[in-house]
């Protein structure tokens, strides 16, 4: 059955009204601005208001409900008001996937990603130093051959970089504090790796941190007191959570939620603010031993 027969099913200023209602509540629970959800749905911002302002009875193309539906984690059903239930079938979306990271080809994953949850709330927890803000030296330090080439990483790092760059990027990042503090001191995974290198890693995440700021925000946590596995949530449709040759992605509602109240449990635990986290970096520079 189509979107436009199902539909007929109810008086259309009934369905008018109930998508509206329901758009609204998204909107409201998403915490971003018109602008903002606007385009993670692929909508104009005048779009959205028209459709929030109930100035006509027509809904959305298809193409844009089953969008809305999809990024937001629910049913087109209940975003119809056809159904009371906003989740999304099982047989439609797997609450749990195995994705390979092997390769350049398995690794566009990532970027569907990202491009997915564009718009909205990226929380990342790095393996090691955030992908984005890697000098192409060190991308080609930690490159293994069980990953994709160094060509692809550093494509993949100036993409996402540009997208940082965007009034729509909203980004935090949650780390150990220690690992920064190893690659100054050229200790742990950093011993073979060349101190100018490090240092103007050092010295990029700290501008980057400055410029990006507060699009992007780092939090520096202390990685004696508090543990995590990195992981990443793409808004609040996605997780992935970083197994070194593949991803595990969680897409049910349950664990996304608690996967994003522990990230705000890392936040609260953080020794080092976002706006803090450029000065503090930069000076792990000077703590490098003569």
């Amino acid at each position: 059955m189509t979107i436009n027969e199902t539909t007929e099913r109810i008086d259309k200023r009934d369905a008018s009204r109930l998508f509206r209602e329901r758009l609204a509540r998204l909107l409201d629970r998403s915490g971003m601005n018109r602008s903002r959800f606007a385009a993670a749905v692929g909508l104009d911002r005048s779009a959205l208001s028209q459709l929030l302002s109930g100035e006509t009875t027509r809904l959305p193309r298809a193409e844009t409900l089953i969008r809305i539906a999809s990024t937001q984690g629910v049913s087109l059903d209940w975003l119809l008001g056809i159904s009371q239930d906003e989740g999304v079938s099982a047989e439609i979306k797997p609450a749990l996937e195995l994705e390979e990271a092997q390769d350049a080809g398995n690794d566009a994953a990532l970027r569907r990603w990202h491009q997915d949850a564009a718009g909205t709330k990226i929380r990342y927890v790095p393996a090691t130093i955030p992908d984005f803000l890697r000098t192409e030296a060190v991308i080609t330090f930690e490159t293994r051959a069980t990953k994709p080439s160094v060509e692809y990483q550093i494509d993949d790092a100036r993409e996402r970089l540009a997208y940082s760059r965007k009034p729509e990027n909203d980004t935090e990042v949650c780390m150990p504090l220690q690992t920064l503090q190893a690659l100054a001191e050229g200790s742990g995974p950093w011993a073979t790796l060349e101190a100018e290198a490090r240092r103007a890693q050092i010295a990029q995440m700290a501008r980057l941190a400055d410029d990006l700021y507060p699009g992007l925000r780092i939090f520096l946590f202390d990685g004696r007191k508090t543990f995590s596995a990195p992981y990443t949530v793409f808004g609040q449709t996605r997780a992935a959570v970083y197994m070194g040759d593949m991803y595990l992605v969680l897409n049910a509602k349950e664990a996304i939620g608690a996967l994003t109240r522990h990230f705000d449990q890392l936040i609260r635990s953080a020794t080092v603010r976002p706006h803090e986290a450029g000065r503090v970096i930069n000076g792990l520079i000077g703590d490098e031993p003569g």
